[in-house]
Formats: structure tokens, C-alpha cells, sequence
């Protein structure tokens, strides 16, 4: 399995497709499909049936997955897209910004 460059909690643009330049927080990746979900961005409609925990049933918006190369990690000091490197520090494999060469 691959390993990815983006994690649960970090914030991302979106950088193509029909949600582009939309922003917000990874809230669950899927590594087998290389794909997540980011807060409030590619909101889908599905219809639901009335259950125990809806039991109004109707139309539902929530989050569609992402594909992964369509989303670019925001550096939290500049505010702008950067990609991630790694990095050695203290003996520990950390992720470090490209911009502006910090520790995410």
C-alpha cells in the first residue's frame, strides 16, 4: 500500500475539478482508493429512506471523496499551497513544507 503525503486533520485547496480553489479539512482518507474526504467541499445530495435514526427520511447533502492529486496541503505560516518533503530531525522521519521548510 502507498504511503500519503496528506493526513487526517490537515488543511487542503482543492486545485482541479468543478469544487477548485475550495478549502478546507481532511476529514477521513481512504488509502485503498487514493481518495478523501474534505469538510464542506464536493457536497453530493443522496436520498435517504426513513429509519430509526432519521426517521424523516429525504434528501441528505453530504461529502463525496476526493482524489488525492486534486487536493494540495496549505502551509500554515504563508497561507499559500506548498508541496511536502521529509525530513530527519531528532532521529524521528518528520513531514516538512517545501515553501517555507517548517515542520507541518
Amino acid at each position: 500500500m502507498k504511503k500519503l503525503k496528506i493526513k487526517t486533520g490537515d488543511t487542503v485547496r482543492i486545485i482541479a475539478g468543478d469544487h477548485k480553489g475550495t478549502e478546507g479539512k481532511i476529514m477521513r482518507v481512504n488509502l485503498e482508493k487514493n481518495k478523501a474526504i474534505v469538510e464542506g467541499a464536493n457536497m453530493v445530495s443522496k436520498h435517504e429512506k426513513p429509519s430509526a435514526k432519521n426517521p424523516q427520511g429525504g434528501i441528505v447533502k453530504k461529502e463525496a471523496l476526493i482524489h488525492i492529486s486534486n487536493l494540495a496541503l496549505i502551509d500554515g505560516k504563508s497561507g499559500d499551497v506548498t508541496r511536502v518533503g521529509y525530513d530527519v530531525k531528532d532521529g524521528k522521519k518528520v513531514r516538512v513544507s517545501k515553501k517555507s521548510n517548517e515542520v507541518i
